[in-house]
């Protein structure tokens, strides 16, 4: 064990510090770097962060397996696990390292701090390193699973989605703390390979920030494949007797069953972080940023951004490369090489949750605009009366949102079969502000479901 003290630890000048190397911060050192930057990343966890090794990409290979589960009368999880494995390299990030160090940029394993505006320690195998930021520090420590303080719980041999992602074989039965998408994903998947799950949501409905249709078809489906779903109760106890769990429920119920799955949401660190030296409250959801995602602590830290969940501006992938890239021209403008982008627009984020049928969306959703102020006008249409949805026997819905005034779409929902393919036509139809005579005005291709839009456009006119 090192003795080595902060204090007697030497401070080495670099150009750049990225403190977190999730998919944002990846992104932004390995550019920075391949433009010639001194940049130094500390990362405590694997490089890519939750995405590639208990996010995205493992669970959609267990959805897409799970589908194949769907039709198998015994469906077996021992290929599923070895395709996990496969593909997060069995959960080894020496390929990403390799590939930013390849890149020139210095790598550091240890838990990294901001001790100062432009000071970081990182604290790892091989003792403190102290570094200084001659232009930038840039924050990429991403998002945690929040267990909450449910009595009896601590301690307990819990499941986050890590650990769902690592199982080995599927439980005989799962209870799920949480109806968001991460909870009702892998409900599904768990459920369609013959465990017995069962949802308990504090809220009266699941995928509670999506519009209630979302919420009804999720619960439907989710209730076809088999999935006991408690709404409105919380858990109040949880037991563990070294072979399954008991919760206890806030409506005098109570589930047993062999694993349970804690998927009630994420939170950042600021507190570890060392948020406090940029002068942020550390009991803030999130990294106060601008429109150039640079931390707005009152002026007293200019040479400090943010990118990905730690901005709080919504835990996807896609926003942590989206921002990744307005971040690596904001930083090498401040290091005088070439101009700063324009700033983020986050009022078109698309999010997908992939249960079958898919749920895509993207900006505000009907309550959203109402509560704005915003003079809305609401298109619906069935994917069932479409010919494709005819044709194929699909189940959902393509739901638009108008701002009258403005005569542009300013959310939508698209859910059935690749709900978050047919949402891309609606991403560009917000994001650009396409006028709604020009949307109506567009040929949509026979017979698709995506033609499901044109019909929901048609249905404005009836609100």
């Amino acid at each position: 064990m090192s003795t080595q003290h902060p204090q007697d630890v030497a401070t080495v000048d670099v150009d750049v510090i990225v403190l977190g190397l999730g998919v944002g911060g990846e992104a932004v050192a390995g550019n920075l770097a391949s433009a010639g930057l001194d940049v130094v990343g500390v990362e405590d966890g694997l490089v890519g962060g939750e995405c590639p090794y208990w996010g995205c990409i493992p669970s959609k290979a267990m959805v897409y397996a799970a589908a194949r589960a769907r039709t198998e009368e015994h469906p077996d999880w021992a290929p599923l696990a070895a395709r996990i494995r496969e593909l997060t390299a069995d959960w080894d990030d020496t390929a990403a390292v390799d590939r930013l160090v390849d890149k020139g940029m210095t790598f550091v394993r240890g838990a990294g701090r901001i001790t100062g505006v432009d000071t970081v320690e990182a604290t790892g195998p091989d003792g403190v390193r102290r570094f200084r930021a001659r232009h930038a520090i840039v924050v990429g420590t991403g998002t945690r699973a929040f267990v909450p303080p449910i009595e009896g719980l601590a301690g307990t041999p819990l499941w986050t989605n890590r650990e769902a992602i690592e199982a080995d074989e599927a439980p005989s039965s799962l209870a799920v703390l949480g109806g968001g998408a991460i909870g009702l994903e892998l409900a599904q998947v768990f459920t369609r390979f013959g465990t017995r799950v069962t949802i308990v949501e504090n809220g009266e409905r699941v995928l509670a920030v999506e519009e209630p249709e979302s919420s009804d078809l999720a619960a439907w489906a989710l209730g076809e494949d088999g999935v006991e779903i408690h709404l409105g109760a919380r858990a109040e106890r949880v037991a563990h007797d070294g072979k399954a769990f008991t919760v206890e429920l806030s409506d005098g119920r109570s589930i047993e069953a062999e694993k349970l799955l804690v998927a009630t949401g994420r939170r950042v660190d600021l507190p570890g972080l060392g948020a406090e030296a940029l002068g942020v409250d550390p009991h803030a959801h999130a990294l106060p940023v601008d429109g150039q995602l640079r931390v707005q602590p009152g002026g007293a830290a200019p040479a400090v951004w943010a990118v990905g969940d730690v901005t709080g501006q919504g835990a996807f992938t896609h926003v942590a490369m989206y921002q990744s890239a307005i971040v690596t021209k904001a930083v090498l403008h401040a290091a005088g090489r070439g101009t700063a982008g324009p700033d983020a627009d986050h009022s078109a984020l698309p999010r997908v949750t992939f249960v079958d049928p898919e749920i895509g969306a993207v900006g505000l959703t009907e309550h959203q605009a109402r509560t704005a102020g915003l003079s809305v006008r609401i298109g619906h249409a069935d994917l069932a009366a479409s010919s494709r949805g005819h044709i194929t026997g699909a189940r959902g819905f393509v739901k638009v949102i108008e701002d009258v005034d403005r005569g542009v779409l300013v959310g939508a929902t698209t859910a059935g079969p690749a709900g978050g393919e047919i949402l891309g036509a609606l991403v560009v139809a917000v994001r650009a502000a396409v006028p709604v005579a020009t949307l109506r005005n567009m040929m949509y291709a026979y017979p698709t479901y995506h033609r499901t839009i044109e019909s929901a456009l048609a249905d404005l006119d009836t609100d």
